[in-house]
């Protein structure tokens, strides 16, 4: 499963959405969308948002730290 977290490091729900990936055991790749213009376009073409964090899962887009969604689609059993 391929996880990918599109951030800022001044974003403190990026910051929030990072530490529940790490307390989860997921294993993920962080994005600074700052200093990365290429991925900050990936991100905006396939979400048309312009905000973070987004998270990538295996080719789906969740924009934001929902983590009822994030939840179900990385099939945990949420330890917190």
């Amino acid at each position: 499963m391929r996880v990918r977290l599109f951030s800022t490091p001044i974003c403190p729900y990026c910051q929030t959405l990072k530490k529940f990936l790490v307390e989860q055991g997921v294993q993920f790749e962080e994005i600074n969308v700052l200093e990365n213009k290429t991925a900050e376009e990936e991100m905006i073409k396939a979400t048309n948002q312009m905000t973070v964090p987004v998270l990538e899962i295996d080719g789906e887009y969740i924009v934001g730290f929902d983590r009822k969604k994030i939840v179900e689609k990385l099939g945990l059993s949420c330890k917190n």
